[in-house]
């Protein structure tokens, strides 16, 4: 596939992705009457059904990363090749901080904002670094045997991550720097986004590890699969 096409998929992608967490969090907050639970009830299953509806749309065409770890960790393991993860990455940003602002224009909101949402301590570090484990644990495990799987697993694993972890589950260093942009119910303070980003970095570094080393021909299946799809679409 023209790579042209391939960082258009992912810059739509990923932007959709974020007006789907920033604007379900607005969305959520403002009909919960005052119900934290309930608004991020909402904020969850909407990122969760959206992301899984994204994947299977342009998985076919860029892999559907959305997500610079993803992307990293895909080129590491003989996906795409490295010239192009600083392109893939540059427009999963441009995309992200898009759909923050088509959220913002959505409902209202003033356009150029920054979070005030404080979200430090080693709890929350250790929540991404455990968050953004499972989610390359679970990308890596499905794409070995259950390919067409992807796109389901990694919308409910979020889904679940979500709740299971502190920080409610970024997992994406894109998402992060993004949501730093939006002082509403999904944000996060600009001072609190290195640190997340950083564990989120490892956290995909340890889980690519382990996985080559859990399953050996991984790498080998997996490449070779990114490669027939590109091929074939």
């Amino acid at each position: 596939m023209n790579l042209q096409r391939r960082l258009a998929a992912e810059g739509v992608g990923t932007a959709f992705l974020l007006a789907a967490v920033v604007g379900s969090g607005i969305m959520g907050e403002r009909l919960a009457g005052g119900n934290v639970a309930i608004a991020l009830l909402a904020n969850t299953i909407a990122t969760g059904a959206t992301l899984a509806a994204l994947i299977l749309t342009l998985g076919p065409i860029s892999g559907a990363h959305f997500n610079p770890a993803v992307t990293m960790a895909d080129a590491s393991q003989g996906g795409i090749p490295w010239r192009e993860v600083p392109l893939y990455i540059g427009t999963q940003l441009a995309g992200a901080i898009a759909g923050v602002l088509a959220a913002h224009l959505m409902f209202g909101e003033p356009l150029l904002q920054l979070s005030h949402h404080v979200r430090a301590g080693p709890a929350q570090l250790f929540s991404e670094f455990v968050a953004t484990f499972g989610l390359l644990a679970v990308i890596r495990g499905c794409s070995r045997t259950r390919v067409e799987s992807v796109s389901v697993a990694v919308g409910l694993y979020i889904t679940g991550a979500y709740w299971f972890t502190a920080s409610t589950s970024f997992a994406n260093p894109a998402v992060t720097a993004a949501r730093a942009l939006t002082n509403t119910f999904t944000g996060i303070r600009p001072a609190d986004t290195p640190g997340f980003i950083v564990a989120q970095f490892a956290g995909a570094v340890v889980a690519t590890w382990f996985f080559r080393w859990l399953v050996p021909a991984l790498t080998t299946a997996t490449g070779t699969a990114r490669r027939a799809d590109v091929t074939s679409s």
